[in-house]
Formats: structure tokens, sequence, C-alpha cells
């Protein structure tokens, strides 16, 4: 990593932050709340009035946000160029950085230096986003569920059993897959996640929970199942589909032998 280039970003933080939106928002800002996208605005930074740098709000639900939302840097007090600072540092360190020695370089304290290594160590262990999913046309199918054992099988009586973990899982026909560990299953989380994993040319599959609407908007089809009624149209579909967008129609003729 080339550190002379970044100079800028380490010494102004709205230059770090304007850095940090492109790339996690190459289309422009999205609303991690609901998703929206055409009417978020920025919000002027004013110290006095203890408005932070790098705010946003949306003209859709009107609530604010910034770009560190479903990163590393959410719920730190870090600035960003202090962030990329340390990132530039361990990515172009041949033996490792230890947390010592971003203390002594950023003027953090130890317990906040070891916090920004191990959340960028943890971001370093996932597999690079190489590629986007149902690019040329591929299908996408998106769930979300919760994962935990039930109460009755927790070993430790007396207990309360932990909360289980929400996970949205993405997944093309014969090939990638990508899971990802969600706070919960809104609207705006899953769409924030779905949108710039998933290229614009997929076609998008996906229960009927409404956490889905309007991926057909910025996908070239989203079709929503109804898990109730099993069918199967072809060698595509095997269930019944409350809305149908742009698949050619020969691929959904056939009902299932059993429904005759």
């Amino acid at each position: 990593m080339n550190t002379a280039k970044l100079a800028p970003l380490f010494a102004n933080e709205d230059k770090a932050i304007e850095f940090v939106e492109s790339l996690m928002w190459p289309d422009g800002p999205v609303c991690p709340h609901c998703g929206g996208l055409e009417k978020a605005y920025k919000i002027k930074a004013n110290p006095e009035k203890k408005v932070r740098h790098g705010l946003w709000k949306c003209g859709h639900c009107r609530k604010q946000f910034t770009v560190r939302i479903g990163s590393i840097f959410e719920d730190s007090k870090i600035p960003m160029k202090i962030w990329l600072l340390i990132i530039s540092q361990m990515c172009s360190a041949k033996k490792g950085v230890s947390a010592t020695q971003i203390q002594r370089m950023t003027g953090l304290s130890y317990k906040a230096a070891w916090f920004a290594c191990h959340r960028i160590r943890e971001a370093m262990k996932q597999e690079p986003l190489l590629s986007k999913l149902g690019s040329g046309g591929g299908i996408v199918e998106a769930d979300e569920t919760y994962i935990g054992g039930k109460a009755r099988n927790n070993r430790h009586k007396g207990r309360k059993p932990p909360k289980k973990t929400a996970v949205l899982t993405l997944i093309e026909r014969d090939g990638q897959v990508r899971t990802f560990k969600i706070p919960n299953t809104r609207k705006g989380t899953l769409q924030t996640i779905i949108r710039p994993v998933v290229d614009r040319s997929a076609v998008i599959m996906t229960d009927e929970s409404r956490s889905y609407e309007g991926l057909d908007d910025h996908f070239t089809a989203h079709h929503a199942v109804n898990h109730s009624e099993t069918f199967v149209r072809g060698m595509i579909i095997h269930t019944k589909f409350r809305r149908v967008i742009s698949l050619p129609t020969q691929a959904l003729d056939h009902r299932h032998a059993s429904s005759h």
C-alpha cells in the first residue's frame, strides 16, 4: 500500500470519510435503516452543536446515518483518518503491527488501539469479494434465518439460553455462496447487504418477506416465493410465485403432478 498517496487522508477527517464513502457507496449514499437511495442529503459538521463529520439524513425514513454503520468502524469514536492510518500500517508492515506500536503512533489509549487492531484483523479473515453474484443474468437466491439451539437442549440448567443469531445467505445456482451475520432482518439491513454484493443483471429469488420488497427496482427481476403452495415450474422454480417479472414463460408452465 502506497502510504504517500494516502497521506492527505490521514490529516483531514472529511477527506478520509469521503474516501470511505466512495468505496462503500460507489452509486451514492444508501440508508442502512430503510435502504433508501435517492433522497439522502448531507448534514454539515458542527462540533459546537455536536454534529459529527460524515452525517447524512434519509429523506425517506427521516433517520440519520453515517458510512460507519455496518462496517468495522461502527460504534467507535476513533476518527476515520486514524482508522485509515492503522489499516495502512497493518497492510504494509511485513512482520505485523502490535497494539502498543499503534498506540505510540496515533496517541490512542492502549485499549482503543487493541480494539482497532482486532477489528481490522477480523475483517482481514473474510474472503475478498472478487466478483458480484449473479453476473451475466444469473439466478441468486436470498434467505435469512436464525441459528441457535432450543432452550430445552441447553445443558447449563438454570441459565437463560443465549439469543439466536440472525444470518443472511446469498447463493448462486451452481455457483458461489456468501453468508453474513446480521443484527436484524429489517428491510434496510438486508437490502444494504444484498445490493452491493449482487450484480444488477441478476435475477433475485426470495420469500414473501416485506424486507425484500423493492428489489425489482435494482435488479433484472425479483421473484417472491409462497412456501405454503408447492409447485414445480420447469427446472428453475420449485414453488409458487406471487409475482413474476421477465423470466421466459416457457419455463413457468409446468405444475407438479400432485397438483392435478
